[in-house]
């Protein structure tokens, strides 16, 4: 029997996330609200929808919002942020992170430098 160190092994390849048009949306909203109520979970497992998927799709069809149907995270519309102004968001959130450490850091020294005169008043009374 050979022995193969878990470095070695091929992972799996990851699952790509599904990504729905508008289109497809409307379309299975459609298929869903038009079926039969015995019918309406095979359109779901058909799809491999979840119920929470036409809900949504529903309540931004209503809405008449077609382009909130769209994932403007992922959307290959959405403009990328230019190199520099991405570098001084990350900039900026690090420097907010860095300011809030520093200030726990000062807060907990004010208490150990008040704990410290404490004592050393308690000391010097004693003596």
């Amino acid at each position: 029997m050979t022995s193969t160190k878990p470095s070695e092994q091929d992972p799996a390849p990851r699952p790509k996330r599904r990504r729905f048009t508008p289109e497809y949306k409307l379309r299975i909203v459609a298929e869903y609200d038009a079926a039969p109520t015995g019918d309406k979970g095979a359109i779901l497992r058909r799809e491999r929808l979840y119920h929470s998927h036409i809900i949504e799709w529903r309540q931004a069809r209503d809405a008449g919002a077609l382009e909130k149907l769209t994932d403007h995270r992922t959307s290959p519309s959405r403009p990328k942020k230019h190199p520099a102004e991405a570098e001084n968001d990350k900039l900026r959130r690090r420097v907010e992170r860095l300011e809030e450490e520093v200030a726990k850091r000062d807060a907990a020294l004010e208490v150990l430098g008040k704990t410290h005169a404490l004592l050393e008043a308690l000391s010097k009374s004693a003596d």
